[in-house]
């Protein structure tokens, strides 16, 4: 009974991040098509800092989107969500934002603290993730070696 219900759970999940990745995939899409169009508007030479501020909330935008993609296609072979995937969608999150305050010139000294400090946080919490990742594989492969050789003395 367990089984079966951990099956339709595992499907209803994947059905889930399925429709997740197709809305994200369109949205990558229609951006890329956006951000085609609004070049038209560079070209006009209004004023450059007003059209690139947007070409560059644009672009980062959709490296948001990307990088939230591979969290979930990566769930899709490991059945686990990589925490170093979505620290970078935040980072580049992070970083979109003041780049936005700077073109404006909105970036005050306490902006510039919260973000100084979120930034840190994140990339802390990025690094010990990768430490944690790399540590967890080479237990794994120690461990997986000691079977490996026991197999073999079996034999």
């Amino acid at each position: 009974m367990t089984e079966k219900l951990k099956k339709i759970f595992d499907t209803a999940v994947n059905a889930v991040f399925a429709l997740i990745l197709a809305f994200l995939v369109l949205g990558m899409a229609l951006g890329a098509v956006q951000l085609t169009f609004n070049l038209w508007d560079l070209l006009k030479f209004k004023g450059v800092t007003g059209q690139y501020i947007n070409i560059v909330s644009d672009v980062l935008t959709l490296f948001i989107l990307v990088e939230l993609s591979r969290s979930l296609i990566d769930y899709f072979s490991t059945h686990r969500l990589r925490l170093t995937f979505i620290v970078d969608a935040a980072i580049v999150f992070v970083i979109r934002e003041i780049l936005i305050l700077l073109f404006k010139q909105e970036f005050t000294p306490d902006y510039f603290y919260g973000f100084s400090l979120l930034l840190f946080v994140l990339g802390a919490l990025r690094t010990s993730s990768v430490l944690l990742f790399h540590r967890e594989q080479q237990i794994f492969n120690t461990i997986d070696g000691s079977k490996n050789r026991r197999s073999l003395k079996g034999s």
